[in-house]
Formats: C-alpha cells, sequence, structure tokens
C-alpha cells in the first residue's frame, strides 16, 4: 500500500523505534512507516490502519510493537480473536500486563462476559496502573451488562476515581458508562445527573454524554439541511401554482444547498 510523502517513520514513539532497531536499517524505516499508518488511521479509517498492519506483521512479525499494533487494528475492525491473539503474542514477548483489560474486552467481543470477568479479578489487574484499573473496571462492567446484570454493573463501577472531584483522561468514559448502566437500569434522574459530569469532564469530546442529555432533557435537534431542502420544496410549489417559472430558482436553491453543505447546520452527528 502506498505511505503518503510526509511519512518518514520517525513519527513513532522512541521505546517502538527503540525495538526497531534489531531489523535491518531499510527494513526497520519500512516498518516505522507502516506502524505511522497505522495510527494516523485506526480513528477514522479502521479498515486501512488494518490493512497497512497486516503489511507490519509480515516485514516484522517478532517485534512486539508490531503485534501490539497489529492487535489494536484488528480490535477496531471487531476482528476479536485475531486482537486477542496479536495482543498474547505481544504479552508473551515483553511480560507486561498493559494489554490485559483489552484482552478481556476481546473476549466480551468473543461473548464470553465470563471469561472477561475471570480476567477481571487476575492477580496481572494488581500489576496495572491507575489508568488500566480504570479501564479494567470499565471492561467487567460491560461484562456484567452483556450477562444482564445491571446492578452488579452499576456497583462495579462504583469507585474512588468515579467520585473523585478532579478530571482525569478516563474521568468521561467512567462517568459516562455509569450514567448509562443507571439509564440502562431505569434510574433517569440518576441518569441525567451523571451525563451532565461526564460532559464536565469530557474536554476532547471523546463520549456523545452532550447528545445523551439533550435526548433526556426533550431536546429535538433538526437537521439544517433537512429544513432547507424543505423550505425550498414548499417555494417552488407555490411558485408553480401561481404560474412562475421554478427554474427561475434553481440558482438560490443551489446557494442554499451549497451553504449546507459548507457546515451551515445545527448538528451533523457519536
Amino acid at each position: 500500500m502506498p505511505i503518503p510523502e510526509d511519512v518518514t517513520g520517525d513519527e513513532i514513539d522512541k521505546d517502538v523505534r527503540q525495538e526497531l532497531q534489531s531489523l535491518p536499517k531499510t527494513l526497520a524505516e519500512d516498518v516505522a512507516k507502516n506502524l505511522v499508518m497505522v495510527a494516523r488511521l485506526i480513528d477514522e479509517d479502521p479498515e486501512g490502519a488494518y490493512a497497512y498492519s497486516k503489511i507490519a506483521l509480515r516485514l516484522a512479525s517478532r517485534v512486539a510493537a508490531v503485534r501490539e499494533a497489529g492487535g489494536f487494528a484488528a480490535y477496531a475492525t471487531q476482528r476479536y480473536s485475531e486482537a486477542l491473539a496479536e495482543f498474547r503474542a505481544a504479552r508473551r514477548m515483553t511480560g507486561g500486563v498493559e494489554l490485559w483489560p483489552v484482552m478481556a474486552d476481546c473476549e466480551r467481543g468473543l461473548g464470553r462476559p465470563e471469561k472477561a470477568l475471570d480476567m477481571a479479578g487476575a492477580p496481572e489487574v494488581n500489576k496495572l496502573d491507575k489508568a488500566g484499573q480504570v479501564e479494567m473496571r470499565l471492561v467487567a462492567a460491560g461484562a456484567r451488562r452483556d450477562m444482564g446484570q445491571l446492578d452488579a454493573a452499576i456497583v462495579t463501577l462504583q469507585s474512588p476515581e468515579l467520585a473523585a472531584g478532579s478530571v482525569q483522561p478516563w474521568t468521561a468514559r467512567l462517568r459516562y458508562a455509569y450514567a448509562d448502566a443507571l439509564l440502562a437500569a431505569g434510574r433517569e434522574g440518576e441518569a441525567r445527573e451523571w451525563f451532565a459530569k461526564a460532559i464536565e469532564a469530557d474536554r476532547d469530546g471523546s463520549t456523545d454524554a452532550s447528545d445523551r442529555l439533550a435526548e433526556l432533557d426533550g431536546v429535538d435537534f433538526v437537521d439544517a439541511l433537512d429544513e432547507n431542502e424543505n423550505d425550498i420544496e414548499g417555494e417552488s410549489e407555490g411558485e408553480s401554482e401561481s404560474g412562475g417559472a421554478v427554474v427561475e430558482n434553481a440558482t438560490e436553491t443551489e446557494a442554499v444547498e451549497d451553504s449546507a453543505e459548507r457546515g451551515v447546520v445545527d448538528r451533523d452527528e457519536d
């Protein structure tokens, strides 16, 4: 697959670059460029990221960072069995526990929530840093919900991290998950409160908490593009009935549509 000219391979993390030093220089550069493409595309074009990860794996499957990247690319495309295999391979190479939560979530994706819960209670969890422990708690709560245990999911999410006033990288997602579980359990008032708290912590828009809160408050978003099209149709019909030429308004219609396409809308979307 083609690599854009602006990608040099130097963009990768220094720890990954160090891992690639075990490869011949030219090969290391090729692998690095493909890893950069995985990171660049994984959010907006996961299938594209997956394709680049397969190239990197073909070139350097014995490098832990490459196996990890392949795992995340497969995970992003819901290839959970493949993702789990790559994560396990990376973990065997490094001996680390950082991938434990996402491995457990792969078990959920494969329809094995009981296995995910077993992993949530494993000794490896105690070796995770705070972010990893919060992630594990989110996965465990999700597994409880998969099993229809809503009350248990809510209790699982109740933690010092949830109650803390300070905002951490995981705070918005944790509050959002708690609000969503409360709503699923029919506790709408509490859910509204926690969606609002999630919004306070969601500085980079990583959740759709604002949309969920608006839905609870009965706010109905209107797509300006649809509204403009309806207005235009009404005007055209009126002119036709009065004998006016509909074609004369074609330029005005196109201008309105062009404005809408340039982003003059109330909201565009998750």
